[in-house]
């Protein structure tokens, strides 16, 4: 039997379910992630994204793994400029950062917030470190990358190659102007 993980923003009313084992569980570094997460936790009732060293938690699920089970209506996406690839997508109910999704990607970076106290799965790594400003210090519990990894693609690839080279699409009805 698939585990099933229920996840929900930090009021509750937007519900996601994952099924089975996560792709990988990372914290992005990157610019991008980090001014989205910056532009997202400003807004009004919004909770914490970045971590204490600037780095943005997320669980990747395969998108074929994934359901939203409620507040659907809540979901609005976002970019960070009208040409971006990247679109994030908020709760609105409580401007909870949901997912972000790369354009033509198979997976679901889920924002790791989502997951219920002690549910989280293990970090396994930070990708992306080499965007960081420079005398940032990591902790050193986990590879620190500066770059995308072989390991982290080729995480990335057997996935993409288990769903059949499909990319699903997660439909969102409205945008979000921050």
């Amino acid at each position: 039997m698939t585990q099933t993980t229920q996840l929900k923003c930090a009021c509750g009313q937007t519900c996601l379910e994952v099924q089975g084992a996560p792709i990988a569980s990372v914290e992005c570094c990157c610019t991008s992630c980090r001014e989205g997460a910056e532009r997202i936790q400003s807004l009004e009732g919004a909770p914490q994204i970045l971590t204490d060293y600037d780095a943005t938690p997320y669980v990747m699920y395969r998108k074929d793994r994934v359901q939203i089970v409620s507040g659907s209506d809540q979901l609005r996406e976002f970019y960070l400029t009208p040409e971006a690839k990247t679109r994030r997508v908020v709760a609105t109910c409580c401007n909870t950062l949901v997912f972000v999704e790369f354009a033509q990607g198979h997976w679901l970076s889920i924002y790791a917030g989502l997951w219920p106290e002690g549910a989280r799965p293990d970090l396994q790594m930070r990708t992306m470190a080499a965007d960081l400003s420079e005398g940032t210090t990591l902790p050193s519990d986990v590879p620190n990358a500066g770059k995308h990894s072989v390991s982290f693609m080729v995480k990335l690839l057997a996935a993409w190659v288990a769903m059949g080279f499909r990319v699903p699409k997660v439909p969102v009805f409205d945008r979000l102007d921050t």
